[in-house]
């Protein structure tokens, strides 16, 4: 049985609607690349249960265990620029999402590293996070797709 998650443009619209009196603008480089993680995201997360094909009755994330080539995709790199960019990395039941954000002084670096001590230490609570040293990575398993309708 396969699964397949997206985010609906309508469920999208209705969680991140802004106030009307808030005129939003992004800047010309940002939509473009909003617009390709969210696609590439939509494309990586369709997952299906799939045991291991080493050791009977274990279903490990394939991502994290590279047992099988063929059940990997090909890691996609979408950069804004040099600092900002996001890397995605698929496989049958699990895709991680490497997230690296821009620090230009040194009041941004300790703010990111705050933020990123701040969620390893909650790792429990976000079912999705890794507890990895990079700036923002999160691994998504088939089975926490399967416990909601949509994932954001």
């Amino acid at each position: 049985m396969e699964a397949c998650f997206f985010i609906s443009r309508q469920a999208w619209r209705a969680d991140f609607r802004l106030p009307p009196q808030t005129s939003y603008k992004m800047t010309a480089t940002l939509r473009p690349y909003l617009n390709a993680v969210r696609a590439t995201l939509q494309a990586a997360l369709c997952l299906e249960n799939f045991s291991s094909q080493v050791v009977e009755r274990h279903n490990k994330p394939e991502v994290e265990v590279r047992s099988s080539k063929e059940l990997l995709l090909q890691p996609v790199v979408i950069s804004r620029n040099e600092k900002e960019k996001v890397l995605i990395e698929g496989s049958i039941n699990s895709v991680r999402v490497s997230i690296a954000v821009k620090q230009a002084d040194e009041i941004e670096k300790i703010l990111c590293h705050k933020f990123m001590r701040f969620m390893m230490m909650r790792a429990e609570n976000f079912f999705i996070l890794r507890r990895k040293p990079v700036e923002v990575s999160s691994i998504v398993k088939n089975q926490q797709g399967m416990k909601r309708d949509v994932i954001y």
